[in-house]
């Protein structure tokens, strides 16, 4: 499985996105999904799920949060990490699941919202950390009725013929990748980058969880 970003930058990113909502929630004072579809809107998610690390190394949690917000004046004292609440617990362990999938955050919020994600926090916060991912695969799963090469080839008005044409991929082959009668992870490489480049996407976003 390709990984967002170097294992290195793992423990640190879950720790500063656990901390920035933690700090936006309980200091800030901002409801987390209002904080958190902030963060989604902002350049901040797709420069940390990409695994910059000016981002998930160089800045803290409350250096994120005020990032997110865009207010650099604020000046609230920081909760200590031990009193560990379970929003912490939330960017812990999404950071965690991003790194893991490669999704982006809002590929993930779109199917599992930042709030089901704190729900699960009894009993998930207590056992290992594979399976929260084991169960957040199996939500995501369960609720993306598309796989990723069919919603591009939909966006970009092609037929499973006309993509077959332009990319050099059979037609076969790609209706078996849609049915997911075969996995696209394990396509050759030369057929993903031959899609992508047709679909005029990265070849990260038509792999499945």
């Amino acid at each position: 499985m390709i990984h967002a970003y170097d294992k290195n930058y793992l423990s640190k990113a879950q720790s500063s996105l656990a901390s920035m909502i933690d700090f936006a929630v309980y200091d800030l004072k901002i409801p987390l999904e209002k904080f958190y579809q902030s963060f989604l809107a902002s350049p901040v998610s797709e420069r940390f799920e990409s695994g910059e690390s000016s981002i998930i190394a160089g800045l803290s949690g409350v250096e994120l949060a005020l990032e997110v917000i865009g207010d650099e004046n604020l000046a609230k004292k920081y909760r200590p990490a031990a009193n560990r609440s379970p929003e912490y617990w939330t960017g812990w362990a999404l950071a965690y699941f991003q790194w893991q999938t490669n999704l982006t955050f809002k590929q993930i919020n779109s199917l599992i919202p930042i709030t089901e994600i704190l729900a699960m926090y009894n009993p998930y916060h207590e056992m290992d950390i594979s399976q929260f991912c084991d169960k957040m695969t199996e939500l995501y799963k369960s609720r993306k009725t598309e796989t990723n090469l069919k919603k591009y080839r939909l966006a970009a008005g092609l037929s499973q013929s006309e993509l077959a044409e332009v990319s050099g991929v059979p037609v076969r082959t790609i209706q078996q990748y849609e049915q997911r009668v075969k996995n696209i992870n394990a396509a050759k490489a030369e057929s993903v980058i031959a899609l992508s480049k047709a679909l005029e996407c990265p070849i990260e976003m038509l792999m499945e969880v």
